[in-house]
């Protein structure tokens, strides 16, 4: 019985982080974009990147999920679906495709601060 209480609580403790993620609907941070060596190649998902598609990694929402995306330097929002995992640099929440970043204006500037929200999940 103790045994059973205790690795209930040690789920409540570790495992309710991790679910509560796939409950939050909006993030803020660091948003990056592909380098162009990874265009052409397999994302997760198992499709290949392709430049001018509108699609980003995220490190936990399913394949499929499509998010708002909101530069909140110049105001400018698009519409992605994720269909890879990143980024994985430590403060950074989402990595877009070139044709993404583009949209976004991020052009020659790599990083910028955006605000992203669940648009529809899969």
């Amino acid at each position: 019985m103790v045994r059973l209480a205790f690795v209930s609580a040690a789920l409540v403790l570790f495992a309710g982080p991790v679910f509560a993620k796939s409950d939050v609907s909006s993030e803020r941070g660091i948003a990056s974009t592909y380098g162009r060596k990874f265009v052409g190649h397999m994302t997760a998902s198992g499709a290949l990147l392709d430049r001018s598609s509108l699609t980003a990694a995220h490190r936990h929402l399913p394949f499929g999920t499509r998010l708002e995306v909101l530069n909140t330097h110049n105001g400018r929002t698009i519409t992605v679906t994720v269909n890879d995992r990143g980024p994985h640099l430590k403060g950074r929440i989402i990595d877009l495709s070139p044709a993404a970043a583009e949209m976004l204006g991020m052009r020659g500037e790599g990083l910028v601060p955006v605000e992203i929200h669940i648009a529809a999940r899969k």
